[in-house]
């Protein structure tokens, strides 16, 4: 379509024709972050993804997208687009709550993705659809950290009959969950590790990396079992570990969480609009899901983390091993879920006192 002057707004066809032109522009590298650096190819993917979410909402209400332009607008044309524009964020967000049946942190995501759509038609194509994408309210949710206790990783870690009982495949899973668990790299860090990130002096190995989502510089001191692990497998390839995808690790830590003993309940709660439900493993018998159920590749990092807050680790040296900035909110969640295991302790000390019967002072 041909924008004059006098256009007011631009429809569906436009809409989604620019948001190809931002996925495709990202893709090619001719979007880039303000350091000069490549988008990553995840949040390209998150691009497509709210572009679908769009699509369905279009087709499945008929709601007839809009970008109206601000500088061909009279005052009284801009209240209606700032109506128009609320509208649409009301019954968008209120589809993908009931008819997608999303959560508060995935409402968010496409929330913000939305805004970023709309920033760059204003900054990169320069074409102005004003700012009431500015109020459009991205809600999150605060997601619990479901990691092992050092007494559960103690126990993949050294348990010499665990082995015995996995097939080939899941002792090479359990090899690289455990070493996720211990150097704290974000998965597609721990995927790209080659020889040259392995480092030997002083009679020790050293694990050197600069994170791809961060660029941070991060350097580990690997404990004896690491380097046993990287032993077995650093003759074979270039790659430190076994390369595998995250959504087949996945697949692979729940059929290895069937032969740990890690089968206690552990409530699961999602949000919407800020209220909390329960969310169940089968919802007609009121089945809770269990650790086993949310071990992820994204466990190995948080439980490393949380192991070293724990022991004793002081905040600055977890920070700098994960590669965190000094502050960091995703990293403070660390330290006050560390805190609450070690309140939890304190309790029981205290409880136990509190239980011991007195014993009267001997009177002379």
């Amino acid at each position: 379509m041909r924008i004059t002057k006098k256009t007011k707004y631009l429809e569906a066809d436009s809409f989604f024709g620019f948001y190809d032109r931002l996925i495709k522009d990202t893709s090619k590298g001719r979007r880039i972050k303000k350091d000069g650096k490549r988008i990553r190819h995840s949040t390209i993917e998150n691009y497509i993804y709210i572009r679908n979410l769009v699509n369905d909402f279009v087709r499945d209400t008929g709601f007839e997208p809009r970008l109206y332009l601000v500088n061909n607008l009279t005052a009284k044309e801009k209240e209606i687009a700032k109506k128009y524009n609320k509208k649409f964020i009301t019954e968008f967000t209120d589809y993908l709550y009931t008819k997608k049946d999303l959560y508060d942190n995935y409402v968010g995501l496409v929330v913000k993705g939305l805004r970023t759509y709309y920033n760059y038609l204003n900054s990169e194509l320069s074409i102005q659809v004003g700012d009431f994408h500015k109020s459009f309210y991205a809600p999150s949710e605060e997601v619990p950290i479901v990691v092992l206790t050092p007494e559960q990783l103690n126990y993949l870690i050294y348990d010499k009959d665990l082995n015995s009982k996995l097939p080939e495949h899941l002792v090479k899973v359990k090899d690289i969950f455990i070493f996720g668990c211990t150097v704290a790299l974000r998965f597609s860090d721990l995927m790209k590790l080659k020889k040259e990130n392995l480092q030997f002096y002083n009679n020790t190995y050293y694990l050197k990396v600069t994170s791809l989502k961060t660029g941070t510089n991060t350097s580990i001191k690997l404990p004896d079992y690491a380097v046993e692990i990287l032993k077995k497998y650093i003759i074979k390839k270039d790659t430190l570990l076994p390369q595998h995808s995250n959504a087949w690790l996945n697949t692979c830590l729940k059929q290895l969480a069937k032969y740990l003993d890690f089968k206690e309940p552990l409530t699961k709660y999602r949000s919407k609009r800020g209220v909390k439900y329960i969310v169940y493993k089968n919802a007609a018998k009121k089945l809770h899901y269990t650790l086993a159920d949310h071990i992820t590749t994204h466990t190995m990092r948080r439980t490393a983390i949380t192991t070293m807050l724990r022991l004793g680790m002081p905040d600055q040296v977890v920070r700098k091993i994960s590669g965190h900035a000094a502050g960091s909110k995703e990293f403070y969640r660390y330290v006050e879920f560390a805190q609450a295991y070690v309140d939890e302790h304190t309790d029981k000390v205290f409880e136990k006192i509190s239980q011991i019967e007195a014993s009267k002072p001997i009177m002379n």
